[in-house]
């Protein structure tokens, strides 16, 4: 039994969401889905008779996860997950910054004004004030070209866009 509950947590371990018993029996070739769910239950008690900082979630199947107490490390380290709303005004932000807040409004609707105090928050944006004051100026961090892994100016990025965008539409012009 240990040695399945050592296997059970290598795949709580490594996966990124929750699996039911019977996907994790599958992915450990075990024929006892029963077995494979006393060992996950065994483990579960393991994880929640001692102090340390992870625990299995069994909510919507089963996953390894941070105790909550100890998410503002994780969060630290990180970078945590954009709903796609919140995503699509932040590309919006980071390809054509500096950008006006109104302009943004203009582009992606009401709401955005819900999603910058969350980019301000986890700090992939920074807002000024515009020259005459009335709106404010939107542009990327640091923090977020350290989120998405990117070197060098993001204006690069979207001429570079732009211009692979101009090539498709020329090639789709002399195959017609």
């Amino acid at each position: 039994m240990e040695q399945l509950k050592a296997r059970i947590e290598a795949v709580l371990f490594t996966t990124a969401k929750a699996l039911t018993i019977k996907e994790i029996a599958e992915i450990l070739d075990e024929e006892d889905v029963e077995k494979t769910e006393e060992a996950m239950l065994e483990l579960i008690m393991d994880y929640s008779s001692r102090p340390g900082a992870l625990e299995i979630d069994d909510e919507n199947g089963y996953i390894l996860q941070v105790k909550e107490e100890h998410m503002d490390i994780v969060e630290k380290l990180c970078p945590v997950e954009l709903k796609p709303a919140v995503l699509k005004t932040l590309a919006v932000i980071a390809l054509k910054q500096p950008i006006r807040q109104t302009e943004l409004k203009e582009l992606r609707g009401s709401t955005t004004y819900e999603h910058i105090p969350e980019l301000l928050e986890k700090g992939l944006i920074s807002r000024t004030r515009d020259k005459n004051g009335r709106s404010y100026n939107l542009r990327t961090t640091q923090k977020f070209d350290e989120y998405f892994k990117l070197k060098g100016d993001t204006r690069a990025l979207a001429k570079l866009l732009e211009a692979e965008k101009g090539l498709k539409d020329n090639e789709k012009e002399v195959h017609i």
